[in-house]
């Protein structure tokens, strides 16, 4: 059995995520665990809440509540919208886990014996105003590198150069706005990264199947000369994983946490030890997955992500695993999505442009938002997300074809045959070559899903929802019924076994609604092992129901009452 291990890029704490976040990593990874247990392998599909950092302090500051309170709180509001949507993970944790705080520590730990940590009296931004030195993503200012005029103190994200505050012009505290910023010394920890360029170019070069996205983000970063730079890992924070070895103090640390994009990663593998804890699990078990000595050189590892997060995914992280020195299995392929904007526009969270996760699944339900979202992937290129183009993909992909296909073939069968699969003679040329059709499409399907080819995927399956709507408008059993009823009824038996074939293949896109199919055929939708057998799962006399209607086609004043309520303002 193939055992692959998937984890989807955490969503950050303060706030409801919107679409473009969620197709951007969580939903496509979502899409690929579900196909991979369809196909029989074992999967542990991870992810978690990303906790720590200013954000999440200044988060519950304005909520007028205490940090650990507020993330525990937001973290259910996550948990709820991702079942609302669907999300099978494994488990669902937390990176403020009393598991990713142990395994933090001991991996700096790590990385300070193997000489990759270094104490460093640094100069860094402070507010008077705020009474606080500000993390790097809290000062923003003019880039000096291409002029964009929002660049946050890490990273442009305009022409992604990674900065430091200091080299900002104009730079201002996006807490306050005060631009009476002054420099102060503080002592950090660094990661020495650059020690770490020969063994990292070396891993990425052997990574010869990911996605050309991915690969040119990573080189530019490891190629640039002010790419792979060694960095602060520690903060001046109250709220994070303390600055420790293990149980003892780390001296002259007293009061810092890590930096968060240190600690967030490290917890997809704490993510892994929080679920066999709640499992009552050995450590063995969540060790097989990540640990190559415990069992985890047979995993394959996907990791999915937005490009943004690509660089920290390819370069830092790597760093802390392979600088280790220990044996944890690291990613055998990531695949990275650019941006979905949003109707003209972008998507933002601050001014409350565009749908929201919640908003989304109070006016349809989220199979209608997954199919959208994930045909629609922005794998290439980036994608846009406009309300005609909504309207028009759900009203003809679901409703029209899928929809419309089941509806059609049951209730006819139901008023010529009854609730019952109808028998008539064997399969005849017509029948037979749509099989030969069908099984190339399955494995044409197949492939594209293997190799996590979303869009691909998704145009193959509406093609072989496609063809059994051109098989019941050609066959047309209404017509032949008038004639030849032992002939409609086989005709109709082809049809209603097309529904289980249908369902399974469907089930990765829109689980509720393959769920309804296959409940209505009272089967499992289990994954054809191929076409000709698929044809033949109901019999003559199987009871069968007519499901109610699969999805409900949009009206263009529901569309239009959408794209004004959506334009700019969250309630």
């Amino acid at each position: 059995m193939q055992r692959t291990l998937i984890t989807s890029a955490l969503p950050y704490i303060n706030g409801i995520k919107h679409l473009g976040n969620l197709v951007g990593s969580q939903l496509p990874a979502d899409l690929y665990a579900r196909y991979c247990r369809a196909r029989g392998h074992e999967v542990l599909f991870l992810c978690a809440t990303d906790e720590h950092g200013t954000p999440a302090e200044i988060a519950a500051e304005k909520a007028g509540k205490d940090v650990a309170e507020y993330c525990a709180e937001l973290h259910q509001v996550q948990a709820d919208l991702a079942e609302g949507f669907r999300l099978s993970f494994d488990h669902f944790g937390r990176s403020s886990s009393e598991q990713n705080r142990k395994l933090t520590q001991h991996l700096a730990a790590r990385l300070d014996d193997a000489g990759l940590i270094e104490e460093i009296e640094e100069r860094q931004m402070y507010s008077p105003t705020d009474g606080r030195f500000l993390p790097d993503r809290y000062i923003e200012g003019t880039c000096p590198n291409c002029g964009y005029d929002s660049a946050r103190g890490d990273q442009c994200d305009n022409c992604t150069k990674q900065l430091d505050p200091t080299d900002l012009i104009n730079p201002h505290s996006t807490i306050s706005g005060a631009t009476d910023l002054e420099v102060r010394t503080t002592k950090h920890l660094f990661l020495k990264q650059s020690k770490m360029r020969d063994a990292l170019r070396d891993w990425i070069d052997s990574k010869t199947d990911w996605p050309v996205l991915t690969t040119s983000i990573a080189k530019k970063w490891l190629n640039d000369g002010d790419g792979l730079q060694d960095r602060g890992i520690t903060r001046d924070l109250s709220w994070g994983v303390p600055v420790q070895k293990g149980d003892a103090p780390w001296p002259g640390m007293e009061g810092k946490v890590f930096y968060v994009w240190f600690d967030a990663p490290i917890e997809y593998i704490a993510c892994g030890a929080e679920w066999a804890d709640a499992k009552g699990l050995p450590d063995r078990d969540w060790q097989r997955w990540w640990r190559t000595d415990a069992g985890a050189e047979d995993v394959r590892y996907v990791q999915f992500m937005g490009k943004d997060n690509v660089p920290f995914h390819t370069l830092s992280f790597p760093v802390t695993m392979l600088g280790s020195g220990e044996p944890w299995k690291m990613v055998d392929y990531i695949k990275s999505f650019n941006y979905l904007n949003y109707d003209g526009g972008q998507f933002s969270t601050s001014r409350g442009r565009g749908v929201f996760m919640d908003q989304a699944l109070s006016i349809l339900p989220s199979d209608y938002w997954r199919w959208w979202l994930l045909s629609h992937a922005p794998e290439s290129s980036d994608s846009e997300f406009t309300w005609e183009n909504f309207q028009t993909s759900v009203n003809k992909d679901l409703a029209d074809v899928l929809g419309n296909f089941v509806s059609r073939v049951t209730k006819f069968c139901r008023g010529k045959f009854g609730e019952q699969v109808p028998g008539g003679p064997a399969y005849g040329p017509q029948e037979t070559a749509l099989m030969d059709e069908l099984q190339s499409r399955l494995e044409a399907y197949q492939a594209n899903m293997d190799a996590i080819e979303v869009r691909k995927a998704a145009t193959e399956l509406r093609a072989i929802w496609v063809a059994g709507n051109e098989y019941l408008q050609s066959a047309a059993p209404w017509t032949t019924f008038k004639t030849d009823p032992e002939q409609a009824a086989m005709q109709v038996r082809f049809a209603l076994n097309l529904i289980p074939f249908y369902a399974a293949l469907s089930a990765p896109f829109i689980p509720d609604t393959a769920a309804a199919m296959a409940e209505a055929m009272n089967v499992a939708p289990d994954w054809p092992s191929d076409v000709q057998s698929a044809m033949t799962r109901l019999s003559a006399g199987d009871a069968f129901s007519v499901p109610g209607n699969l999805f409900a086609k949009i009206t263009d004043e529901q569309r239009e009452d959408w794209q004004q309520k959506f334009a700019g303002t969250r309630d």
